[in-house]
């Protein structure tokens, strides 16, 4: 099951394990149980601290297993063969199974262990997602950290039928003691956020105790990253408070255009980002949504104010906002009510739950395109939808798109609304030529439509384009003295990437000019 190579780095990896640990795998005769007996032999040879047992019991499902101290309650369980994406997912359970200390801070370990009641975990994912190892670490990591928790990782792909009965159609879906949680990438602090009632009000008392900040940067993707760099760099305080430290970046597969670096994924980039800050005396302040941005006095003498949703309040100096944007939506009727049901915004994540269906992709630039491309070689058919009178995209991609046999082309097609009852159906488009009205019959509605700025907060606050992009001149400083800002949520032209880190950088520069020209607040 796993080649030479895979295996000589597995056992390297498995020489840090210390205590027995138990895999105890429930098989049938099916091929994936071969498979994931194969795959389970291939581990335990790899340490002699790991035991195989082999069951064919009654387990709900199989081929499963879990993993767990010798002898000790295998709260942590695969129901699927977590390759892929989620191979890290499975040596890290083995690790932190034999005691191996996780990357985590004491104090969320501590409010892991200190967790109340029972909870059953279970998690819907697909192999080719690059969002769910990221909860199905988190999950396992709490079960692993406290008796009364449970996770079962669930691979949608091979127990199909459970994803129809419980009607999920975008992944990770996560289930709490039988009723849905949440769906869509989650950090462990937004699990323990949710499960840990008394969260935000710790949260808010700490983070408003916390100093005045010479710059606040508000987002973490690539903008936020490289404003905070340049910042903390001038030894100045500097703090990034974020929804999410990656942003847009996150959700981001194939990048081949970030120079110097011919190919990499978006988790990567975001990772490198992250361990680069933490290079530099930031205060980085994740999974925390600002409500507002309350200015200074333009001599300096007040200090600018920094409202979160959680009732936290951060002081600075300047700030610079690098909330980057968000998948624009279509606005129609159903895109809500079947979002999540059908409608969906991650073809990479949610794709293989379409296996065999049929689905329509709007958009033809490169995203829209790309994703057509991408969905063909796993669902029935695609059609694809573009406003426009031609493609967008790429000449070399819409070359591959019209040589697939299942990838239906619509141009001057205005979606009107999207069908379902329990679930996504249908999809109605005016043909914008003739004003005539068609319905397409599918299973699923991947929008790709472009990006809208993250500034709904700033209205009011700070000029911002009809677009809602913030207007910036040429130092990135924006209407208000003391506030800058960065990357895809400005109106600086060309929303990609490596544009978005000069941008930051740029604006942290003039955020220190700024500083040096005006008073310290008493």
């Amino acid at each position: 099951m796993l080649d030479a190579n895979i295996k000589t780095q597995l056992k390297a990896y498995l020489e840090r394990v210390t205590q027995p640990i138990e895999i105890v795998a429930s098989l049938d005769d099916g091929p994936k149980s071969h498979e994931m007996q194969e795959l389970l032999r291939d581990v335990a040879e790899q340490s002699s601290l790991i035991t195989l047992i082999e069951r064919r019991d009654d387990d709900e499902r199989k081929p499963s297993f879990s993993v767990g101290p010798k002898g000790g309650d295998g709260r942590v369980r695969f129901a699927g063969l977590p390759m892929g994406h989620e191979f890290t997912s499975l040596i890290l359970a083995l690790l932190q199974s034999a005691g191996y200390p996780p990357k985590v801070e004491a104090d969320v370990i501590e409010q892991i262990r200190n967790l109340e009641g029972e909870f059953n975990f279970e998690t819907y994912i697909s192999l080719s997602c690059h969002n769910c190892p990221d909860v199905v670490q988190a999950l396992n990591l709490m079960a692993i950290l406290n008796p009364n928790i449970r996770h079962t990782m669930i691979d949608g792909a091979l127990f199909q039928k459970e994803v129809e009965e419980r009607q999920i159609m975008a992944v990770p879906t996560v289930y709490l003691n039988g009723q849905e949680f949440g769906q869509g990438r989650m950090e462990l602090g937004e699990i323990l956020a949710k499960v840990d009632t008394g969260a935000a009000a710790r949260d808010a008392k700490k983070l408003s105790e916390q100093a005045a900040f010479d710059v606040l940067v508000v987002g973490g993707g690539p903008a936020g990253a490289a404003a905070a760099i340049y910042a903390a760099r001038k030894g100045i305080r500097t703090g990034i408070v974020a929804e999410r430290f990656g942003g847009q970046v996150m959700d981001t597969m194939a990048i081949e255009n970030f120079i110097s670096v011919k190919y990499t994924e978006g988790p990567k980039l975001v990772a490198s980002l992250e361990e680069h800050v933490k290079e530099y005396e930031v205060d980085v302040m994740n999974l925390q949504r600002v409500a507002k941005v309350v200015p200074g006095s333009e001599d300096g003498t007040t200090l600018a104010e920094v409202q979160l949703e959680n009732g936290a309040t951060l002081k600075s100096r300047t700030v610079i906002v690098a909330t980057g944007a968000r998948w624009r939506e279509m606005n129609v009727p159903g895109e809500q009510e079947f979002r999540g049901k059908g409608v969906a915004y991650c073809p990479h994540c949610d794709g293989p739950l379409f296996k065999g269906k049929r689905v329509a992709v709007i958009g033809g630039g490169n995203s829209g395109v790309e994703a057509a491309i991408d969905l063909a070689g796993v669902v029935a058919h695609v059609t694809l939808l573009e406003f426009a009178d031609d493609l967008r995209a790429d000449a070399v991609l819409q070359k591959k798109l019209y040589s697939l046999p299942n990838v239906t082309v619509i141009k001057s097609a205005q979606t009107t609304e999207v069908t379902g009852s329990d679930k996504v159906n249908g999809l109605v488009y005016k043909d914008r030529k003739t004003d005539e009205t068609h319905r397409i019959e599918l299973e699923g509605v991947f929008v790709q439509i472009g990006l809208l700025p993250n500034t709904d907060f700033l209205k009011g606050t700070l000029e911002l384009s009809r677009f809602g992009e913030i207007i910036v001149d040429a130092k990135g400083q924006t209407s208000v003295p003391g506030v800058f800002a960065a990357g895809d949520c400005t109106t600086v032209p060309y929303k990609q990437i490596i544009i978005a880190m000069g941008e930051g950088a740029k604006a942290s520069l003039s955020a220190f000019d700024h500083l040096i020209r005006t008073s310290t607040p008493a």
